[in-house]
């Protein structure tokens, strides 16, 4: 491998490439994964290009960074799962959640998913993030009228759609006919 960096990195990766993607990929479950951790694992090998062996040492130097940015992403993916469980709890606490039962939340977050998502937006903001209109106008950069109009609409749609559906829940309705 020559003195220029590019060229020892272009080396580097037509001659590592496929079996750090076979050594990852035998690791990870899913192929997506697999690749996020050989390009990242040679992101590593450009930044650090004066610091990778010479000769066959260079494709060890590979296997191990690969071993490290997997054990990061293990890691990475166990934070995300225990947030994910803990979050799970905590809407299953929640008394919007546990008012509902099981079969009307579906069809209701089915029939809100459904919206338009401009529609989605605005209403999320009222009853989720408790904003007002004039606040919600400042975070999408319009008037509080138009806001206003807008979420009318939105109300009114939703709660077409929802009588459509078949459900009359009184959490539905107190959504629909809330004062934001």
């Amino acid at each position: 491998m020559g003195a220029d960096p590019e060229g020892r990195f272009e080396e580097l990766y037509e001659t590592s490439y496929r079996p750090l993607l076979g050594y990852t990929l035998r690791r990870c479950p899913d192929p997506d994964d697999a690749a996020d951790v050989v390009a990242e694992t040679f992101t590593v090998a450009w930044r650090r290009i004066e610091a990778v062996p010479r000769g066959d040492e260079a494709r060890l130097w590979l296997f191990g960074v690969a071993r490290k940015v997997l054990a990061n992403h293990r890691r990475g993916e166990r934070r995300h799962e225990q947030r994910t469980a803990a979050l799970r709890a905590q809407l299953a606490a929640s008394p919007l959640v546990a008012d509902l039962p099981g079969e009307d939340l579906s069809a209701l977050g089915r029939v809100f998913r459904a919206l338009p998502e401009d529609d989605r937006e605005l209403l999320a903001l009222v009853a989720w993030e408790r904003l007002s209109p004039a606040e919600i106008a400042t975070v999408l950069g319009t008037s509080a009228n138009v806001v206003r109009v807008r979420l009318y609409r939105a109300r009114k749609r939703f709660a077409r759609r929802l009588a459509e559906a078949g459900i009359h829940h009184s959490r539905a309705v107190a959504f629909e006919g809330s004062r934001l």
